[in-house]
């Protein structure tokens, strides 16, 4: 188990270890907080046979950290990155842009159950 001090060369290392044996190869993320509110976040990569090890306290991994997630369940899912997952298609008329987006500051409304809400019983009848 190695530590692995540049975030460059982690990344690199961890989508190879991958792709050379993706069926056996696990992922691992740890977060510990501390007594003096620091964390530090620990990322593991191992096939069995080779550990990659990523430690940091610096909250300026966590773009990167985000960036190498969805690398790797794009990978791990075998899908490669949709147009509409990078950035907004630039052909959409800005009228249909603006009906997609929420207005900003509204809360998402969930709708039914689906949404995680419970139905609500309906009123009993007066005699």
């Amino acid at each position: 188990m190695v530590y692995i001090s540049s975030w460059q060369q982690y990344q690199e290392a961890a989508e190879a270890l991958y792709e050379k044996s993706p069926n056996t190869t696990r992922y691992c993320v740890k977060w510990r907080q501390s007594a003096d509110g620091a964390g530090k976040l620990v990322l593991k990569i191992t096939d069995n046979t080779t550990c990659l090890k990523f430690k940091t306290h610096s909250s300026v991994f966590l773009n990167r950290f985000d960036a190498l997630n969805l690398s790797l369940m794009q990978k791990m899912q075998n899908r490669r990155p949709t147009q509409a997952s990078i950035a907004p298609s630039t052909s959409q008329a800005p009228a249909e842009t603006a009906r997609q987006s929420p207005a900003p500051g509204a809360a998402p409304t969930p709708a039914g159950p689906a949404g995680g809400g419970v139905k609500k019983k309906k009123p009993k009848k007066k005699k």
